[in-house]
């Protein structure tokens, strides 16, 4: 596996207004490791996915893909990434069959190729029997599972998953899962935001924390509990409530429940 930075980000920075978004972070990410990108809400997770895609233009900063420049050369850089957003934005008069072969020619595959990928990516996310259902009528864990299809039906060598796991059941968890560990074996980096952070701490090879839009840790799992103190057997909601300034705050109570 190569240690080339598969990922490069140099002080990204991006403010809505008086609003400071991300505010000049650092990041690299190597090729095939499966990267965990950790926050509380609004500390900037989404907004900077969106300026490494390609979808938000930073106000500062550069990122690079494969060496290739986000914002410079758009088409390259597209062409080596798949995202799965956090909202997912489907053709929905589309089956979900039509919807990833569609993707795949986008991208440049040949009619044939897309249509076997297609069907193999159906058969593994366990989607065989909806293929040619309309988009519309699916569950929304049947279309995070057809987003991620699409995404991958290209081979990126980098993909960018924000919050995959939200709002499906175990069955399709495990499903996404599966198709996440085999993409990775073939070489492909994984950027992975979620707020599940078990599934996090299972799949992920290294993670930073972002909050207020600065990363205020990153590393292993172990150099994570090094960095925060946290025990040797610290788990991975523990070390994040320590980096975001969490552990042991009281909140006041409903006095109704009181």
């Amino acid at each position: 596996m190569s240690t080339s930075p598969a990922i490069q980000v140099t002080g990204l920075s991006k403010a809505f207004g008086e609003k400071v978004a991300v505010a000049g972070i650092d990041l690299r990410v190597d090729e095939g490791e499966f990267f965990g990108f950790l926050g509380p809400n609004g500390a900037g997770k989404s907004t900077t996915i969106n300026m490494l895609v390609g979808l938000l233009r930073p106000d500062s900063g550069s990122a690079f893909i494969h060496g290739i420049d986000v914002w410079r050369q758009p088409l390259e850089a597209k062409k080596l990434r798949g995202v799965v957003p956090e909202g997912l934005a489907l053709f929905q008069r589309l089956t979900g069959r039509e919807y990833v072969r569609f993707v795949g020619t986008i991208y440049g595959l040949a009619p044939e190729v897309a249509a076997k990928r297609t069907h193999e990516l159906m058969e593994l996310l366990d989607m065989g029997k909806d293929a040619d259902r309309m988009i519309v009528d699916y569950s929304h864990g049947m279309q995070k599972k057809t987003a991620l299809a699409a995404a991958i039906v290209h081979a990126p060598r980098v993909l960018f998953l924000d919050e995959p796991f939200e709002g499906i059941d175990a069955v399709a968890r495990r499903s996404i899962h599966d198709a996440l560990q085999r993409l990775r074996a073939r070489g492909t980096t994984i950027f992975f935001s979620s707020h599940i952070l078990e599934v996090v701490q299972r799949l992920c090879t290294r993670m930073a924390v972002i909050v207020e839009g600065k990363v205020v840790a990153s590393g292993t799992m172990d150099e994570l509990r090094a960095q925060e103190k946290a025990g040797t057997n610290a788990t991975l909601e523990e070390v994040f409530l320590r980096a975001v300034g969490a552990e042991g705050q009281q909140h006041e109570g409903l006095s109704w429940l009181d």
